[in-house]
């Protein structure tokens, strides 16, 4: 199978969909693999490697999503694009369709294109395997970053976030024990931060207890007890969302104006339109602002900002789906796979996710199913 590894368009993103060990692996497979020139530059994959692993450079992002079967990339092609795109193609990449304008929607349906949005992929326990892998990334970013911010260089009060011999250490308060939450709890604690953890989910605090060695509180995240804890947190880190839906607002404008003065707030739900009512998205190199006395930080998309760390595990979870999907082609990889079903939007144009159907009102058809004879 052909397939392409564009460059990313989006602003600030610096990930790229494969790595070159990854590119490997499938021309390995006997597959045909066009890499856009320039696509792994900002992650410190220059064109070379992805030649000696056995790629084709193309040297326009034209020729790449023109050839390709099946496209691999963080992000879905931008809707000016969808019009040109092979009828029938493939695209296995971050899409959240449900948030798109009708008329681009449209457009892929009827280009017949085949959607697997890798935000929408569950396993059999309930979580998301590309999801999960990006957010321990973003815990231990979060957290050095979170340190640095408390520093009086970086415009902080001047705490030393593990404190010190006869020193007490920062106060770090986590909302939302998912994995970025739990992530970050254990790497907090394990420098020596007075760590906070609060979810409304009981079994997540157990998991979580047992993930950190009981080195972290925990308290059921109810708003008297978030407030509280709010009260004397140095940095509160946000991690709240809901599969598939605006993260919910759990800190309200009322909490912040009983925080400490110049502690920092971290919103990583923003992605998801943001977990407190004052947060708006940031970014470098000027990512902090204040309200209600409280520094913000709100940086979407925080796994770009280790690229290389972030391709690497991305190519480490997706190239098994991507390699199956190139091998049995995407009709029997989608009936094999209850992740890659759970993540098809559309199939060859028709709307297969009841969430997108729901959302556009349109009828959802069946995937195909694997032969069973």
């Amino acid at each position: 199978m052909d397939i392409g590894v564009p460059k990313e368009t989006r602003a600030r993103e610096r990930r790229v969909g494969l790595t070159p060990s990854g590119v490997q692996t499938l021309v390995h497979h006997g597959h045909r693999v066009w890499v856009e020139t320039g696509a792994g530059e900002r992650s410190g994959y220059p064109d070379q490697e992805y030649s000696a692993a056995g790629a084709t450079i193309a040297y326009g992002r034209q020729e790449v999503l023109v050839r390709a079967a099946l496209v691999a990339s963080v992000f879905a092609p931008e809707p000016r694009e969808f019009a040109d795109l092979p009828s029938g193609q493939t695209i296995f990449a971050f899409w959240a369709l449900p948030s798109a304008r009708r008329d681009d929607l449209d457009v892929l349906r009827e280009r017949g294109v085949t959607a697997i949005g890798v935000e929408a992929m569950e396993d059999a326990q309930g979580r998301s395997p590309i999801m999960r892998a990006m957010s321990e990334i973003a815990g231990p970013i979060a957290v050095t970053v979170g340190a640095g911010l408390l520093l009086n260089a970086f415009g902080g009060k001047g705490i030393l976030l593990g404190g010190a011999p006869g020193v007490p250490p920062a106060h770090f308060v986590v909302v939302g024990a998912g994995t970025l939450g739990r992530t970050a709890a254990r790497i907090a604690s394990e420098l020596g931060a007075n760590v906070m953890l609060l979810d409304r989910d009981v079994e997540r605090l157990r998991d979580a207890l047992r993930e950190t060695g009981h080195r972290v509180e925990t308290l059921v995240s109810t708003p008297p007890n978030l407030e509280k804890a709010l009260s004397f947190a140095d940095v509160a880190l946000c991690a709240v969302a809901e599969h598939g839906r605006r993260a919910p607002i759990v800190v309200t404008r009322e909490m912040l104006r009983k925080m400490r003065p110049r502690s920092v707030l971290m919103d990583l739900s923003i992605d998801m339109g943001g977990c407190c009512e004052t947060s708006r998205p940031t970014e470098f190199p000027d990512p902090v602002y204040e309200a209600e006395g409280i520094r913000h930080f709100c940086v979407p998309n925080l796994p770009s900002i280790a690229s290389r760390s972030s391709t690497l595990a991305w190519t480490n979870v997706s190239l098994p789906w991507l390699l199956e999907i190139a091998s049995l082609g995407a009709e029997a990889a989608i009936a094999r796979s209850s992740e890659l079903s759970a993540a098809t939007y559309l199939w060859r144009g028709r709307v297969a996710m009841p969430s997108l159907a729901e959302a556009f009102r349109l009828p959802c058809e069946p995937l195909p199913q694997a032969d069973r004879g």
